[in-house]
């Protein structure tokens, strides 16, 4: 039984039992000094100011600096920052010919490769607002998102895989236009020939369409773009898709000013960051909010190179990095706990000075495995997408405080609101309801005033988890009252998958939860009502999912079960299934 499920389960069998104390109510704001400024890193404050900028400075102000250094490393080919800078000005040009300018949405559906930094930031610079699309979604996910955010543009990989999903999105969305990347084009001469001469059946056919533009075409320019007005408080930067209560994914929205200064925030707890030379090992997704703050715009800040992983698998990234030599690794649990499972030769990690893991609670075994074996203290860290992400973070130096998410970051305010009573504020050491508030914190939820509303109390982001703040400072995440699972570090949505799942003529009703995993922290189990008299077997129904959702939403259990409990307004009691399958694990230890 892992040391988080016990903490938990503790706190579980205490919480809510204490009588209540007399706080002021959440419009009283805390006073300084605060709980977690005593337990912060030599040379950092928790008071942080930063004039609101539009998040591509971070860009222009390292082509200044650092012109000639490496920025992004992909299979061998180098780009420096001077040549990044021409291509995404070049491509913001080719952009606005489009139309690119305030209030269009532009999707990028694009792994870590070259041309996600380049579209990212040349989307932001024609004032256009970047909507991150995960190419692992099946296409109905796809589709859903297009729909809702109302892109107009989508710039992709020539990779069928990922290709064959967006297209027909040109004939049931809002969808106009489809930017295709070649990826013969971002690889070095001798990787390019190879890949043209043996592995030509992975480019999808592209149709010759005018609907249809290539990215070369777009940069044949000499990069006059005209820089527009941008508001960087006012607006957004990007829409990042997340999931909330009702389980159905909604657009934060993320402003410049937001996304700029979390990425200063996270850097001025990097204290030990040396500026134009770290090397960030970019295996996080950049179209993850975690990657594409604390990796992408973290490493433009200080000059880092961004070593770009387009898909991880284990073996690959421990050549990778005894290749590359990185000193920076943000990843999730996932990661490092595939790493800890590989047997390596000693000292193929060392070249790591500094790492985090987030996304999901850090197993204490994990944490403690990856430091002995690496020497590198790997340090946990909480956030939500609509906070950028980054809330808090461990020190890298100082106290161990196993199963703590951390401190709140520079200009940050953690608080802890009563669950039964969201207008009062909870003493330290009582667990309730996690609340942020900070420079980070999104604008709301696109086109949901009524959900954006209900997020927030008094200025304050009710988070959606629960958790408490210990006598130092520190956070602890216990648990979560949304019903959102996160698998691997991906967010997954139990009435997607159960809508899916629904679509077999054989399912009657089904309910998704996740279950603990000890690689995954979570996984995706669906119980499952079949129709009478029909036949269903598990294998059947894992095939009739495998091109309905992406990887991580697979279900990796499944249980056929005569009924479902309900609630009296027929909605799944998803949480009596999360406790029954508890019992059940306890007995089975």
């Amino acid at each position: 039984m892992s040391f988080w499920f016990r903490l938990r389960t503790f706190l579980r069998s205490f919480g809510g039992r204490r009588p209540a104390a007399h706080v002021p109510l959440p419009d009283a704001p805390l006073t300084r000094p605060y709980p977690w400024e005593a337990s912060y890193p030599e040379g950092v404050s928790w008071d942080f100011s930063s004039t609101p900028q539009p998040l591509h400075r971070l860009l222009d102000d390292a082509v200044a600096t650092w012109p000639d250094k490496t920025c992004l490393s992909f299979f061998g080919r180098r780009y420096s920052y001077a040549e990044v800078g021409n291509l995404v000005d070049r491509l913001a040009k080719g952009l606005q010919d489009l139309g690119a300018e305030e209030g269009m949405r532009i999707g990028l559906l694009l792994p870590n490769t070259p041309y996600y930094v380049v579209c990212f930031y040349a989307i932001l610079k024609t004032g256009a607002t970047v909507v991150n699309i995960n190419p692992l979604y099946a296409e109905r996910g796809i589709a859903r998102q297009i729909e809702d955010s109302r892109c107009k543009l989508v710039i992709t990989l020539d990779a069928p895989v990922i290709f064959n999903k967006i297209a027909p999105r040109l004939e049931d969305s809002h969808l106009e236009k489809i930017i295709v990347c070649s990826m013969s084009g971002v690889l070095s001469l001798a990787k390019k020939t190879l890949f043209l001469l043996f592995r030509r059946g992975e480019i999808a056919r592209v149709p010759g369409s005018t609907n249809f533009l290539k990215f070369e075409k777009l940069i044949d320019n000499k990069g006059g773009f005209k820089p527009p007005s941008i508001d960087a408080v006012r607006n957004i930067a990007v829409l990042q898709y997340t999931g909330g209560t009702t389980g159905i994914p909604k657009g934060a929205m993320l402003t410049h000013a937001n996304l700029y200064a979390n990425t200063l925030q996270t850097r001025t707890w990097a204290r030990d960051f040396r500026e134009g030379e770290e090397k960030f090992l970019a295996v996080l997704p950049l179209f993850h909010v975690f990657g594409m703050t604390a990796v992408m715009n973290v490493a433009l800040l200080c000059g880092g190179e961004l070593i770009l992983v387009p898909r991880f698998k284990a073996n690959e990234l421990i050549a990778d990095i005894k290749k590359e030599k990185p000193t920076v690794l943000m990843g999730v649990p996932t990661i490092y706990s595939a790493l800890n499972a590989l047997k390596t030769e000693e000292g193929v990690l060392s070249s790591l000075r500094y790492c985090i893991s987030g996304g999901a609670p850090l197993p204490l075994k994990v944490k403690q495995t990856f430091e002995a074996r690496n020497g590198c203290t790997l340090v946990e860290g909480y956030g939500l997408t609509e906070c950028g992400p980054v809330c808090t973070i461990n020190p890298d130096k100082g106290p161990e405080k196993p199963g703590s998410a951390g401190l709140p970051i520079p200009g940050t305010v953690i608080e802890i609101l009563s669950l039964d009573d969201p207008e009062r504020r909870l003493p330290l050491g009582q667990t309730g309801e996690i609340a942020v508030s900070g420079p980070q914190v999104m604008l709301g939820y696109l086109h949901r005033p009524d959900d954006t509303e209900q997020a927030f109390s008094h200025g304050r982001l009710r988070t959606g988890d629960v958790g408490y703040m210990d006598e130092d400072g520190y956070v602890y995440i216990i648990d979560r009252i949304k019903d959102l699972i996160l698998s691997g570090g991906f967010n997954v949505y139990p009435r997607m998958v159960e809508e899916a799942v629904m679509l077999h003529p054989a399912v009657e009703e089904v309910a998704v939860v996740g279950v603990p995993d000890r690689h995954r922290g979570e996984v995706v189990k669906a119980f499952v009502k079949k129709r009478a008299d029909a036949d269903l077997s598990v294998v059947e129904l894992k095939a009739f999912l495998k091109d309905k959702l992406a990887p991580f939403e697979q279900p990796r259990r499944i249980e056929f079960r005569n009924q479902i409990p309900k609630t009296m307004i027929g909605k799944p009691l998803r949480r009596q299934l999360v406790a029954e399958e508890k019992e059940t694990s306890k007995s089975a230890a």
